[in-house]
């Protein structure tokens, strides 16, 4: 036990430590201070430069002399750029960053990918757009013309069935509902609904509204009228047709004075004794 007492009280002993600590915070101090700034790039900061929209050739250039790095993270088409051209950066332009960053850059791919394009001509133009879109393709200019049908395409500026880039570019005309034409407004009085929806389908006519009121001469969903009247109407246009539903009868209430059966059976056999007596 006496040499852990002549230990513990040794000068050599706290010496040693004393020596350890100070060794141990000057290393903390030598590498917050010079290793660790110098291996973080610390306080230092370069300003990642603008490399889209130019070849990926003067792309690693110009970050090669900004002290940068680059790696392609994605390829995809576009045709407004010829190939290998830069279409976006991360970080972004401006951004600060420590010098020997990564810079991941998306290319515009050479081979650009194709697609069939559809037929959407007679359907209407909120299906249409998404038919083109599912497609991988865009709407352009929507124009309008003449025709029977609102907002059904008529035509469409690429063929269906043609082999196309995505991407590409489809113009459509639309049909503004109106005709250029008159048209005579066939005689639908008297035909049932199904049969003037037809008739005016047939006609480029339209129905806008349907309206029912009761009646005793036709039969239930019978045309009785239409709206406007005019012959002729331009092609295209709505009517609003008025349709017969059945008519309920009711019973007439009964009129005069009610008698009962036993109040009437009561006086048939008076008026029979009476007359008796009056034979006597």
């Amino acid at each position: 036990m006496d040499w852990i007492k002549d230990l513990l009280t040794s000068k050599i002993l706290y010496g040693w430590l004393f020596g350890l600590t100070m060794f141990g915070a000057l290393a903390i101090f030598v590498m917050d201070t010079w290793i660790m700034p110098a291996y973080t790039h610390y306080n230092e900061g370069l300003t990642v430069p603008d490399v889209t929209k130019i070849s990926l050739e003067e792309a690693e250039e110009i970050l090669e002399s900004y002290g940068l790095r680059y790696e392609i993270l994605d390829r995809r088409a576009h045709s407004a750029y010829p190939a290998d051209y830069i279409l976006d950066q991360a970080p972004p332009a401006k951004h600060i960053v420590k010098p020997n960053r990564k810079i991941y850059l998306t290319v515009n791919t050479a081979v650009r990918p194709t697609t069939v394009v559809p037929d959407v001509v007679n359907m209407s133009l909120r299906n249409a757009q998404i038919q083109i879109e599912n497609y991988g393709l865009s709407v352009g200019t929507i124009s309008y013309e003449s025709g029977r049908f609102r907002a059904t395409v008529l035509r469409q500026s690429v063929s269906p069935g043609d082999t196309v880039d995505v991407e590409t570019t489809i113009d459509l005309a639309v049909s503004d509902g109106l005709g250029d034409t008159l048209v005579e407004v066939p005689d639908i009085i008297g035909l049932t609904l199904a049969e003037a929806q037809q008739v005016l389908r047939e006609a480029g006519l339209r129905v806008s509204e349907i309206r029912y009121e009761p009646s005793q001469e036709a039969q239930p969903h019978t045309i009785l009228s239409r709206e406007p009247e005019d012959r002729e109407l331009q092609e295209g246009e709505s009517l609003s047709l008025v349709v017969s539903e059945r008519f309920d009868t009711r019973e007439e209430e009964e009129s005069g004075v009610f008698i009962p059966e036993e109040d009437s059976v009561e006086l048939d056999n008076n008026d029979f004794e009476q007359e008796i007596e009056e034979q006597n």
